[in-house]
C-alpha cells in the first residue's frame, strides 16, 4: 500500500474539495513527506515549500483555481502548489533539462498566474489583476498573493503596499511570516513582524467590530460614521501596537498559525467576502516537518545534492580537496584578505550573504560587512554614498538581481565617477534555476554605461587579482567584475597578489589559423576547444580577453591584421555583449573579417544543467569546433 493514499488521488486541485478536516490534514502530512522524498533525489530549493505545505492546501481548498489567481513570490514556496496542479508525476523532473521548472511559470501550467523568480513582484502583479478584473467586472474572481521568505523586504513590495491601499481593488495579501529569507531577515520590517504578534489588543477589538458588522445587513451613513470613529479610537488608544498594514488602508488579519490547515480554511473563508485589499499575516515555519532543515534554515534552503530522509545526512561524499574552490568563496576569502589591509574596504550584499560567501567577512570583519536586506537598488546607492565618503564599497550582487538596480548604477555610480566594485556573481547561465536566474545581460548592459569598468576572470587567481586591481586608489571609479557560478580550474589558487593593467588581454595559446577570443571563465572550454582543433590539424590561437571594457586595442590590431577568421566567445548575449564590441573595433577601424559570435541567443534560456545548457547554445568545446570548422569551411565535424 502506498503511503500517498489521498495524494495520489488527486492531479488537481478540484479533487480534494470533499475531503474532511481530518483529511486535509492527513493530506498535509503526505505533501510534506512527498517533497522531502523527492528532493532527496531531486536537488532543489527545501525549507520554503515545507514551510506552506498547509497553507498551499487551504488555498487550493478554498479558492477556485486557475480561475482564482494565486500569485506565489519567489517561487521558492511553490513546490506543494505544482505537485497539486498536475505535476506530481512529473515532479522527478524538476530542475532537469525540459523537466519541471523549479518556478512558477506561465509557460507551463494555467495555475501558474505569474511567472515568478526574482522575489518581491507578488503583490504588485496581483493589485494588477485586480484592477483588471475590476474594469471587467468580474464580481467573482479573487485575486491572492502569497509573499514571504524575506520578500517583503524589498522596495518593490513597499511600492505595492502602497499603492494597493489607494486603488481600492478587491485582493488578499498573504504574508507567509517565517523570519527567513535564504539568510535570517535584517531590518526594520522585519523587527515589526516580530512585534506585531503581540497586538493582541488591537486584533481582538478591531475583529470585535467586523463581528458586529456582519451582523448588520444594512450599512447606512450613520454606520460607517461609527465605525470610523471606533477604527480611529482603536488606533488612538493602543497607539503602542498601531498597525503599519493598516496605516496604507490595507485591512490586517493575523497572525494565525500557518500550520493548522483547517483553521486556515476557516479563516480564509471568512475573510473571502471582505471587499478592499486584505492582509492575512501568516505564521509559519521554515523547513517545518524536516528536522535538519528547521534547525539549520539557511543550509537547507535548498538542496544541492541526495540526501538521508531520516537523518538529513549528504549521500554523495566528495573529495573537496581534490576540486577547485567555487567563485564565490575565492571572493568570500579574498575580501577578508584585502580589507584587513585596506581599511576603506566594505562589503555590500542584498540579502545574499551565504550565496556570495560575504558571510565570511561578516563573521570575521562584522563592521565592514553589511547585509541590507533583498534591495537591490537600495545597496548600489548605499554603497554609492560609501564612496562619497573615501570608501571602497565591493557591492556584490547576483548578475540577475542587478537587472533590478540598472538605474542606479547608471545615475547614482556612474553618473559620479565613484570607486564602488561591483562583483555580479552567477554571470552567464547559471543551470537548474533557469531563466529567471541566467546572468545574460550584465555584459550587454553594463557595457554602454560611460566610465565604467567591465572584466571577467577566466580562473581562481584572476579573480583575486582583478579584485585586488579593483581596490586601488588609482583606480576610483565604477568597476564591474562577473564570475560564475560554480567552480574554475585552480586547485592551488591562493597565491600572492598581482595587478592588472585595466585594458590588457592576454595570450593562452598562438595559433596560425583562426582566433578565438574569450572573456571570462568560458575561456576554460576555449582551451579544450582548442585541444580538439588540434587533433584536427587546425591552429588556433586563443586570447582571454579580461576586459569587455576597456578592450585591448593594442592586441586586437595585432589580431586583426594577422587573422580574417575570428570566434568570439562569451557566457552571455551575444545581442551587444562582448562580441558585438569586437565587431564594432572591427567596423571602427576599416578591417575585415568573418567573425561568429557564440553565446546565449536572443531568446530567454530555461533550465538544464550548465554543460547541457551550453551545448544548446553552442558554446561548449564541441560547438567551438564545428563553428571553427564552418568558418575553415572545413566539413561539420561532430563529436560525441
Amino acid at each position: 500500500m502506498s503511503k500517498y493514499n489521498l495524494l495520489e488521488t488527486i492531479k488537481y486541485p478540484r479533487d480534494y474539495k470533499h475531503f474532511s478536516q481530518e483529511q486535509l490534514t492527513n493530506l498535509c502530512r503526505e505533501l510534506r513527506e512527498f517533497i522531502i522524498d523527492a528532493l532527496s533525489k531531486t536537488p532543489g530549493h527545501f525549507g520554503a515549500s515545507l514551510g506552506v505545505v498547509e497553507l498551499t492546501v487551504a488555498l487550493h481548498y478554498v479558492y477556485n483555481t486557475p480561475y482564482d489567481k494565486i500569485i506565489w513570490d519567489v517561487g521558492h514556496q511553490a513546490y506543494g502548489h505544482k505537485i497539486l496542479t498536475g505535476r506530481r508525476e512529473n515532479f522527478h523532473t524538476l530542475r532537469k533539462l525540459n523537466g519541471v521548472s523549479g518556478f512558477p511559470n506561465i509557460f507551463e501550467s494555467e495555475y501558474d498566474a505569474f511567472s515568478v523568480g526574482h522575489s518581491s513582484t507578488s503583490i504588485s502583479a496581483a493589485l494588477g489583476m485586480a484592477t483588471a478584473s475590476k474594469l471587467k467586472k468580474e464580481k467573482k474572481r479573487n485575486i491572492v498573493a502569497v509573499i514571504g521568505d524575506g520578500s517583503m523586504t524589498a522596495g518593490l513590495a513597499f511600492e505595492g503596499l502602497n499603492n494597493a491601499g489607494i486603488q481600492h481593488s478587491d485582493f488578499l495579501i498573504i504574508l507567509n511570516d517565517n523570519n527567513m529569507a535564504i539568510d535570517p531577515n535584517v531590518g526594520g520590517l522585519s523587527n515589526y513582524l516580530l512585534d506585531i504578534t503581540t497586538s493582541k489588543a488591537y486584533n481582538k477589538v478591531k475583529d470585535d467590530v467586523w463581528n458586529v458588522l456582519g451582523k448588520i445587513k444594512t450599512v447606512g451613513p450613520e454606520t460607517r460614521k461609527l465605525v470610523q470613529k471606533v477604527e480611529n479610537g482603536i488606533k488612538s488608544t493602543l497607539l503602542a501596537n498601531s498597525n503599519y498594514f493598516e496605516s496604507l488602508n490595507l485591512r490586517y488579519f493575523g497572525p494565525v498559525d500557518g500550520h493548522n490547515v483547517n483553521h486556515l480554511v476557516q479563516t480564509l473563508n471568512d475573510i473571502k467576502s471582505i471587499k478592499g485589499p486584505k492582509i492575512l499575516h501568516v505564521l509559519t515555519k521554515k523547513g517545518k516537518g524536516f528536522k535538519p532543515a528547521e534547525e539549520n534554515q539557511t543550509a537547507w534552503h535548498a538542496t544541492s545534492e541526495a540526501f538521508n530522509t531520516k537523518t538529513g545526512e549528504k549521500l554523495a561524499i566528495k573529495n573537496t580537496e581534490l576540486q577547485a574552490p567555487k567563485f564565490q568563496d575565492v571572493f568570500g576569502k579574498t575580501i577578508i584578505e584585502l580589507a584587513k589591509e585596506n581599511k576603506k574596504i566594505i562589503g555590500i550584499t542584498p540579502a545574499m550573504p551565504s550565496g556570495c560567501s560575504l558571510n565570511l567577512m561578516m563573521k570575521e570583519l562584522p563592521d565592514k560587512a553589511f547585509d541590507v536586506g533583498i534591495a537591490e537598488q537600495h545597496a548600489v546607492t548605499y554603497s554609492a554614498g560609501l564612496a562619497t565618503q573615501g570608501m571602497v564599497p565591493f557591492c556584490n550582487i547576483y548578475s540577475s538581481f542587478m537587472q533590478r538596480a540598472y538605474d542606479q548604477v547608471v545615475h547614482d555610480v556612474a553618473m559620479q565617477n565613484l570607486h564602488v566594485v561591483f562583483c555580479l556573481d552567477r554571470g552567464g547561465l547559471v543551470g537548474a534555476d533557469g531563466a529567471t536566474h541566467h546572468g545574460a545581460y550584465d555584459l550587454a548592459f553594463m557595457r554602454s554605461v560611460p566610465n565604467m569598468v567591465i572584466s571577467a576572470p577566466m580562473n581562481e587567481k584572476e579573480l583575486r587579482n582583478l579584485m585586488f586591481t579593483a581596490q586601488l586608489d588609482k583606480n576610483s571609479f565604477p568597476f564591474t567584475i562577473r564570475y560564475p557560478r560554480g567552480r574554475g580550474n585552480m586547485i592551488n589558487w591562493k597565491l600572492p597578489f598581482s595587478e592588472i593593467e585595466i585594458g590588457k588581454a592576454r595570450i593562452i595559446n598562438e595559433g596560425e589559423d583562426i582566433a578565438i577570443l574569450s572573456i571570462g571563465a568560458i575561456g576554460i572550454k576555449v582551451k579544450e576547444a582548442v585541444c580538439l582543433l588540434k587533433e584536427k590539424n587546425i591552429s588556433a590561437a586563443h586570447y582571454d580577453m579580461r576586459f569587455a571594457k576597456p578592450l585591448d586595442e593594442e592586441l586586437l590590431h595585432v589580431i586583426f591584421k594577422k587573422f580574417d577568421k575570428i570566434i568570439t566567445v562569451e557566457n552571455g548575449t551575444i545581442i551587444g555583449g562582448f562580441g558585438t564590441a569586437i565587431i564594432e573595433f572591427m567596423v571602427e577601424n576599416d578591417y575585415y573579417a568573418k567573425i561568429k559570435k557564440l553565446g546565449v541567443p536572443d531568446k530567454f534560456i530555461e533550465h538544464g544543467t550548465q554543460n547541457e545548457l551550453y551545448k544548446i547554445c553552442g558554446f561548449d568545446e564541441v560547438g567551438i569546433l564545428n563553428t571553427a570548422n564552418k568558418l575553415l569551411q572545413i566539413e561539420e565535424q561532430v563529436i560525441v
